[in-house]
């Protein structure tokens, strides 16, 4: 992606069904479960970029020992000092020691028979160490304790936040972090209560009634009562003190969670290849925890998938597959490529099936799959043409037969990301300057005035990169022509279940949609839509609809693309621009399973979204940059 945005969280938890020695026995270390968290986080290190954290439970340990550790990390090199800080106190010990799984659990921390893992992708706020999951609220009470990391974002914190108020708690700070981690927080006290309170005329002492707690807790009865009003996207997970644990996914399945379990472990994550890899398993041993349910792992090690809210139809995100997640998973690999094929015609069609005039290439790192698919599909689309070339040629009694054998693809590697380009002049047009050769470019291979370039990149968001960097530095070249195509469709909709993208004015494909209204005498319509959609924010969000979309109906797809290619264009650059984006249509084919388009759609599957949309909208009318949930 050449204009990178935050995204989503990556979550891991592990709990291990044998004792430590088991693991020092089988695989050579008692902290063998230790090490397979850490390559989880290792492997979905691509879903976080602003720090990390880890925290672990010790089951059955004795009062005045600590059971509960945790360490976080937001230093640059977040992973690398995270693990520093919990093996540091493991580097002392002797190689007896180091194999003693019962000394370990005994005295040193981190030595816990469940851990969970987390790698924060911070979309708002601050990047301080007290923003890094996990959460911890504690108490003396074992059973009370809570943890709880997440992938998340809730459309209606300010309404959850005011439901703490009215219960009686003064929460330090308005986050939806802390707002989940405290409303979990009081159903778990709730419960917690209500059990001790009927046990307690048996005669059964305290701590008795402790462990009748552990076994009696109903955490399903729990994630219900605290989820009533969750409006998001969000995979939590949680631990509690005592030793059960729980992973939920939102309704709508909008973020991702996949787990395995076999007779050693009970496994989480938000990847499915980071489980693979990690535990060496197929991939039809990796599960999916289902949309509005929650895996609950009680401290016997037993595990059941439970409903806790009502279901939505499946909108699970999109962005997963075309750039998120990492290109590892078979599917998203297939999907990814099929993207790309999607594309062929229509760049085909764009360059008049000139190919031995054409050169290939993508967009570095990440668009890489998708080109490769629209390679293929481009190939397929040269055969086509080369059967017809053939006969027309045979009907004419013409020879050039092989030179129309020998056209072929002409896939290059024109575009090299070639790092962060920093610079020490404190004057703007110094540093923009400096900023705008992040890329680099291979010279030799277009010829000048005579090739047309196409270049693939896996999504388009602002364009600031396209216009100041990318078409800048391939403009050198000197071809003919650059066509930019894009896998994903235009992104015009702000998103609110966890990307970065709350700001309707930074879209390139909002200020095109602009552009276009003004073009053609009609920006009066942004004040009329204006009023609508302060009209619709008056209204539950349930009723709420998405009033943009009427702007967008005034112009078609590839009017938008065009001014698109406008705005993207440099000034000054000779070769003309023209950009070509995937349609909705074909993204929903290519990644059947992943049909959550919100943003490019307009089709929010939760009613915070239409609030969301419609107050970004209201708030770009007003000048306000501030966050529209």
């Amino acid at each position: 992606m050449s204009d990178p945005i935050h995204h989503e969280c990556g979550l891991a938890m592990i709990r291990l069904r044998k004792p430590l020695s088991f693991y020092q026995e089988k695989y050579g270390t008692p902290l063998h479960g230790l090490k397979c968290l850490q390559l989880l986080m290792r492997k979905m290190r691509n879903r976080g970029q602003d720090g990390a954290g880890m925290a672990t439970i010790k089951l059955d340990h004795p009062p005045g020992k600590k059971f509960i550790s945790r360490k976080r990390s937001n230093k640059s090199d977040y992973l690398d000092d995270l693990w520093r800080g919990v093996y540091k106190r493991f580097n002392e010990l002797s190689p007896e020691q180091l194999a003693d799984g019962e000394y370990l659990k005994k005295n040193l921390p981190y030595t816990g028979e469940l851990m969970m893992g987390h790698l924060r992708y911070g979309t708002h706020g601050s990047n301080d160490i007290e923003t890094c999951h996990p959460f911890l609220r504690q108490s003396n009470w074992k059973t009370r304790c809570l943890i709880v990391a997440g992938n998340f974002n809730l459309t209606n914190v300010n309404e959850m936040f005011q439901e703490l108020v009215e219960l009686g708690q003064y929460p330090k700070e308005k986050s939806d972090t802390v707002t989940v981690l405290e409303k979990i927080g009081h159903f778990l006290d709730d419960e917690v209560q209500r059990i001790h309170t009927w046990h307690k005329p048996d005669g059964h002492t305290n701590i008795e009634i402790n462990d009748i707690i552990a076994d009696e807790l109903d955490v399903q009865r729990l994630l219900k009562r605290a989820s009533k009003k969750f409006d998001g996207g969000y995979v939590m997970g949680g631990m509690i003190g005592h030793g059960d644990a729980f992973i939920m996914r939102d309704p709508a399945g909008i973020r991702p969670a996949f787990y395995f379990e076999n007779e050693e472990f009970v496994a989480v994550a938000s990847e499915r290849p980071a489980l693979q890899t990690t535990f060496n398993v197929p991939i039809d041993a990796i599960k999916e925890v289902e949309p509005g349910h929650a895996l609950i792992i009680k401290k016997s090690g037993k595990i059941s998938m439970e409903p806790f809210i009502k279901k939505l139809p499946r909108a699970a995100c999109s962005f997963e597959r075309i750039y998120f997640s990492r290109g590892t998973d078979r599917d998203i690999y297939l999907e990814r490529k099929e993207l790309g094929r999607r594309l062929a015609k229509a760049v085909t069609k764009a360059i008049d099936y000139d190919f031995n005039n054409t050169v290939f290439s993508y967009i570095p790192n990440t668009a890489e799959t998708a080109y490769m698919g629209m390679v293929e599909g481009l190939e397929q689309e040269l055969t086509k043409w080369k059967k017809t070339a053939i006969k027309k040629q045979q009907k004419k009694g013409k020879n050039g037969i092989g030179k129309i054998l020998n056209t072929k693809v002409r896939n290059e590697k024109i575009v090299v990301k070639d790092g962060k380009t920093r610079t020490f002049i404190a004057d703007t047009s110094s540093r923009d300057d400096m900023v705008s050769h992040v890329y680099d470019v291979t010279y030799g291979i277009v010829r000048n005035h005579i090739d047309t370039l196409v270049l693939l990149d896996d999504s388009i968001v602002r364009g600031t990169t396209m216009r100041d960097s990318i078409i800048k530095i391939v403009s050198r070249l000197k071809p003919k022509r650059i066509i930019i195509v894009s896998s994903a469709p235009q992104i015009r909709y702000p998103d609110c279940y966890g990307i970065d993208m709350s700001r309707m004015g930074e879209f390139v494909a909002f200020k095109a949609m602009e552009a276009l209204l003004i073009k053609n005498g009609k920006q009066k319509l942004m004040k009329q839509v204006y009023k609508k959609a302060l009209q619709e924010l008056k209204k539950p969000d349930a009723k709420q609809k998405n009033m943009v979309q009427e702007l967008y109906e005034q112009f078609k797809y590839e009017d938008v693309s065009d001014m698109i290619a406008t705005i993207i264009t440099p000034k000054g650059t000779k070769p003309s621009v023209d950009v070509i984006y995937q349609t909705i249509e074909d993204l929903r084919l290519s990644c059947p399973n992943n049909n959550g388009d919100w943003y490019f759609s307009g089709n929010y599957p939760t009613p915070g979204g239409f609030r969301v949309v419609n107050k970004a909208f209201v708030n770009y009318m007003e000048g306000s940059t501030e966050r529209a949930y």
